[in-house]
């Protein structure tokens, strides 16, 4: 049946009508409702309808949205526990030691934001009064992303409860001299106080929603009760179109995180403007979360409206609001009564007689002032309705004015997210409208002071029983350190024999010797195998059917390869994190692992292994976030280098994840060569992130897809101590084969790259009578760590030669040093080379073809190494330049080097 009126065509259309009368009986009673009553009578009946359906539970499309009214109404609000005086006063006190913050701060052009926190005040407040659990209770507590903007009413509340100081207050954003305070939330600049780094906009919510992902994945493995600890997310609605925001909305929809709510403060306001001046960001963002499977609790209008409301009898009030845009609407936030009457209540026959029974005061309070999200009955009720929830994530779209209670020149105005200070004038005004006892006397001068009530006050003891019955204080973060066993030597000792005869890739390595470690009795079941739906690339599926991948439904079908060894096995319990194709999302698991042996007091050894290319290219600045969080855990940029992964092109072709790698200064990375270098390097990551001396400090490894026979580990103390240093002799030149005068030179090479300069030093010697040293520089970037350490203890009087300066010292030559990176990898080192220095790299854009053929393009394979080990010695007179030349061309007649054409 095709509806009379309908032109495009339903996917109805394809199910037969059992029943073609009764369907036409049905249009027809709504046609004769529309005809009577008018559209929106039609409208209202269809839409009780669809939401009686969905209550019992009939299978149909959910409702996108809702009207543009609050989602509680007031009859049904539950009983409010506190007492509300005693917290309007408590958020008083905040409101203003925050403005006096921001504003002395700004004596010194240090800048800072008084507007966010003023329209979220009562959303915070409220939180921490009655829902929020602390860390002395039992388990872990509530884990709280806190938007950035906010953090002086944070620090005002921290105040109030006697965890800072007034000192400390004026040092925000003054931390050189020590005891200040960061300007947003950062757990490295003030551990005690901050657990999440949110200010970066748009990580806040990605990391919560894999925070309570991971709170799941650690009840269900059984390492940690989490039942009690929820997820506390505070985003502006600007906030939103950042695309982290909202990447992982069905992930939490699908999984049915109910330990998660979202509370985004709509104040309809970005940095500059209206954040949908033409439209209405909160039916837009509840559309978005209801079709992801999220609860959505609309808390609009406060309680002035209710008058309003319940003289709306046609319905024309409730449809005014739903189609006045949001630019509109802060326009008569900030317009008198008079614009108010003419432009919102003038365009409806209806509203005009509603109008004039309301008084000019009335209005004003409605549309200048009457949020929901300003009024502690209505976010307790928006709250409570959030934790009672079962089943699915909930997002509370709390409505507000941005900069409430900071008087007209802020409430509502396009420019106040960039205003930092108030004036004399307005902090008198702010203290009669707040109710503080403050007299004049103590607002005469330049510098408004700060205020607080006394540790004994009503206001304090009030706030100190509340957190104490939550748990304590909060927010807060705790460590309770947890050693962990070293591992068994087994499985890094089997790396260090090498690989004999069969050739395996130090990716493969890496698998390997993380699935050994995963069998360790003690610390196997803390790894955290993190992928992105590359398993398989990296040899990982072996781990499919023995440790699982992690899914809270388990396995609800039957695998496709059941009867195979290797089948994809998932489980409630399972240990591998397959994220599917989601970076993003990865490095977001990553964290919440990396960070929870302080969230949970319990130690996680993730992993993340991935494209290199898809590494720090693409999620740099959620590892910025990871140091800020003091992550630990291991990072493995796998089929790394421009060179090694050619076949997928110019966008697989990494050459310069370590020089971003090294501008974090919590990463600790590292380009082994070798499969026993691997073993090195992660049982010393292991000792350091995870030992009696935990550091906050991760690791980046990169490793190669290209197998390789693997040596053994070479002899010597020296040698495990330059694998982690960065720099140590891998072999030497055979004196015995060469003259004794036979000119010298240093060939350091890092990763893959070690194989072209082995094969440069055999060239080197049986064809040019040159004998070369080669060096595996396992970490360019520590060597440069360790040589800016001894330039600034030097500037204190110490003498402290860098290791690298010390390992080369008296070597032979110049030095040549040649990475699959581009050349500004390794020239990190340069200058504390002591010989004359070289390098060689993979600069530009990387192309497809086959590996020798792509090596021959950036000039960095044997042969090309052996031209400019030799152009390099000629610059010193040891050889002749016609050498250089003879050499150049005997490779390219040889067909063996094309890319041999410069100097």
């Amino acid at each position: 049946m095709t509806d009379i009126g309908r032109n495009t065509p339903s996917t109805l259309d394809q199910i037969p009508d059992r029943d073609p009368e009764e369907t036409a009986e049905w249009a027809a009673s709504l046609d004769a409702v529309t005809a009577a009553a008018g559209p929106q009578r039609a409208s209202y009946l269809l839409r009780r309808t669809l939401e009686h359906a969905e209550g019992v539970g009939l299978a149909l499309p959910k409702l996108l949205e809702t009207e543009y009214i609050n989602t509680i109404p007031t009859a049904a609000e539950p009983e409010f526990p506190g007492d509300e005086e005693m917290e309007r006063r408590v958020t008083a006190w905040n409101r203003w030691n925050a403005a006096a913050m921001v504003t002395r701060g700004s004596r010194y052009g240090l800048g800072g934001h008084i507007a966010t926190y003023a329209s979220a005040a009562w959303l915070y407040e409220t939180g921490f009064q009655h829902f929020f659990r602390g860390k002395e209770a039992d388990g872990s507590g509530d884990q709280l992303y806190l938007q950035g903007h906010a953090a002086p009413g944070i620090y005002a509340r921290a105040f109030l409860d006697g965890r800072l100081t007034e000192g400390q207050l004026d040092r925000f954003r003054q931390e050189a001299g020590g005891d200040g305070l960061p300007s947003y939330p950062h757990p490295r600049r003030l551990p005690w106080l901050w657990e999440f780094p949110t200010v970066s906009m748009g990580l806040g919510p990605l990391s919560a929603i894999y925070q309570a992902r991971f709170n799941r994945y650690l009840q269900h493995r059984g390492i940690k009760d989490t039942s009690a600890s929820r997820v506390w997310a505070f985003l502006g609605d600007g906030e939103m179109d950042e695309p982290e925001s909202t990447a992982a909305l069905a992930l939490a929809g699908r999984e049915g995180l109910d330990n998660l709510t979202f509370v985004v403060n709509c104040n309809l306001q970005r940095l500059d403007g209206p954040v949908r001046a033409n439209f209405k960001i909160v039916q837009e963002l509840e559309a978005r979360f209801r079709a992801a499977g999220w609860n959505v609790v609309k808390s609009l209008w406060g309680s002035a409206w209710d008058d309003l409301f319940a003289l709306d009898t046609t319905g024309a009030l409730v449809r005014r609001l739903r189609e006045v845009p949001d630019g509109q609407f802060q326009t008569y936030a900030a317009r008198d009564v008079g614009y108010i009457r003419e432009h919102f209540f003038g365009a409806d026959p209806a509203l005009v007689e509603m109008a004039k029974v309301l008084t000019d005061a009335k209005i004003a309070e409605c549309f200048h002032a009457s949020r929901a999200g300003h009024e502690p009955r209505k976010v307790y009720a928006a709250y409570r309705a959030a934790v009672e929830h079962r089943g699915a994530p909930t997002v509370i779209l709390a409505q507000t004015v941005k900069g409430y209670t900071l008087g007209p020149a802020f409430e509502s105005r396009n420019a106040n997210h960039q205003m930092k200070k108030l004036t004399g004038d307005e902090f008198r005004a702010l203290r009669d409208l707040l109710e503080l006892p403050i007299p004049d006397s103590k607002l005469t001068g330049e510098v408004v002071p700060y205020v607080h009530p006394g540790a004994d006050s009503p206001e304090v003891r009030y706030l100190h029983e509340r957190r104490a019955a939550l748990g304590g204080p909060a927010p807060a973060r705790r460590v309770h350190p947890v050693v962990l066993p070293a591992p068994s030597a087994k499985p890094f000792d089997t790396l260090a024999k090498g690989s004999g005869s069969q050739e395996i890739a130090t990716t493969m390595a890496f698998v390997r010797l993380v699935k050994d470690l995963m069998r360790d009795p003690e610390t196997g079941r803390r790894w955290v195998p993190i992928v992105p739906d590359e398993a398989r690339t990296f040899g990982m599926e072996s781990l499919f059917p023995t440790a699982g991948i992690y899914s809270p439904h388990g396995q609800t079908y039957d695998p496709v390869d059941r009867d195979t060894l290797l089948y994809y096995k998932e489980a409630t319990s399972g240990q591998i994190l397959n994220e599917g194709i989601t970076e993003a999302g990865s490095m977001a698991d990553f964290t919440a692992a990396a960070t929870s042996y302080a969230t949970h007091g319990e130690p996680m050894i993730p992993f993340y292994i991935f494209y290199s290319m898809f590494g720090w290219q693409r999620t740099a600045d959620q590892m910025w976030a990871l140091a800020d969080q003091l992550g630990r855990g291991f990072l493995i940029g796998a089929t790394a280098g421009r060179t090694t992964m050619t076949g997928e092109g110019l966008q697989h072709a990494d050459g310069h994840s370590h020089l971003i790698a090294s501008t974090n200064p919590a990463a600790i990375a590292y380009d082994p060569a070798f499969a026993y270098e691997v073993a090195v390097i992660v049982r010393d990551g292991l000792r350091r992130m995870y030992g009696p001396d935990a550091e906050d400090v991760f690791y980046y490894l990169t490793v190669y897809n290209e197998a390789k026979v693997q040596p053994p580990m070479p002899s010597g103390a020296d040698v495990e101590e330059g694998i982690r240093k960065g720099l140590y002799r891998y072999q030497e030149a055979n004196a015995t084969e060469l003259a004794a005068d036979a000119p010298r030179l240093q060939l350091l090479a890092s990763g893959t790259a070690i194989h072209w300069a082995l094969e440069a030093q055999r060239l080197l010697a049986v064809d040019w009578g040159v004998a070369a040293d080669v060096w595996s520089a396992t970490s360019w970037s520590e060597l440069r760590r360790d040589a800016l350490d001894c330039d600034a203890a030097r500037l204190e009087g110490e003498d402290r030669i860098p290791y690298v300066t010390r390992v080369l010292n008296g070597a032979p030559g110049p030095v040549l040093a040649v990475s699959d990176w581009m050349r500004a990898v390794p020239d990190q080192i340069s200058q504390w080379v002591p010989q004359d220095w070289h390098s060689i790299g993979t600069d530009g854009f990387g192309l497809s073809d086959t590996r020798a053929a792509v090596r021959r393009h950036f000039g960095v394979d044997a042969q090309s190494v052996v031209v400019a080990a030799l152009a390099a010695l000629a610059r010193r007179g040891e050889v002749k330049p016609e050498t250089v030349q003879e050499a150049r061309k005997r490779y390219q007649d040889a067909g063996q080097c094309s890319a041999l054409q410069g100097g």
